[in-house]
C-alpha cells in the first residue's frame, strides 16, 4: 500500500466530520456571527447638516460616518468632533514643527571657529596635493 500524502491525507481529516463533544466545546469558544442590524434602524433617516448643528463632543457620531451619508455631512460631523480642544494636544513627536524661516546670525566666535577649521581643511588638501607623484615622477 502507496503512503498517503500530505495532502491527501489533510483532505480526507477535512471531509470528515468532528465527534459531536469536539464540535460542542468549540462553539463554546467562538463568538456569535454579526447579525444583519433590524429593519427599522436600516430604514433610519440619513443626517442632515442640520443635525451636525446640534452636535457636542459628549454625542454619538456613528451615525454620520455610517455608508449611505453624504459626504459634505459626513466631513462636516468629523470637523466638529477634532474641533475639540481634546485633539489640539502636541504629543512632542512633532520634530519639524518649528519655524526654520527665523534666521539667528552666527556669533563670532562660531564665525572664528568655522574660518579655522577652514584653514585646517585647506592645508590637508594642499599637503596631500604635493605628495601626490606627479606624472613626470614616473
Amino acid at each position: 500500500m502507496a503512503a498517503e500524502t500530505f495532502f491527501a491525507r489533510w483532505s480526507r481529516v477535512k471531509s470528515e466530520s468532528p465527534p459531536a463533544d469536539i464540535a460542542a466545546s468549540d462553539d463554546a469558544g467562538v463568538p456569535a456571527p454579526c447579525t444583519p442590524p433590524p429593519a427599522a434602524e436600516a430604514q433610519a433617516p440619513a443626517p442632515t447638516l442640520e443635525q451636525v448643528a446640534n452636535l457636542t463632543t459628549e454625542s454619538d457620531f456613528t451615525p454620520f460616518v455610517a455608508r449611505g451619508v453624504d459626504e459634505a455631512v459626513r466631513r462636516a460631523a468629523m470637523k466638529k468632533l477634532f474641533a475639540d480642544p481634546h485633539f489640539n494636544v502636541m504629543d512632542g513627536l512633532d520634530t519639524y514643527i518649528d519655524d526654520y524661516n527665523k534666521f539667528e546670525p552666527l556669533t563670532p566666535l562660531m564665525v572664528a571657529a568655522l574660518n579655522h577649521a577652514k584653514d585646517l581643511i585647506a592645508r590637508e588638501f594642499t599637503a596631500e596635493e604635493e605628495n601626490e607623484p606627479k606624472d613626470e615622477d614616473l
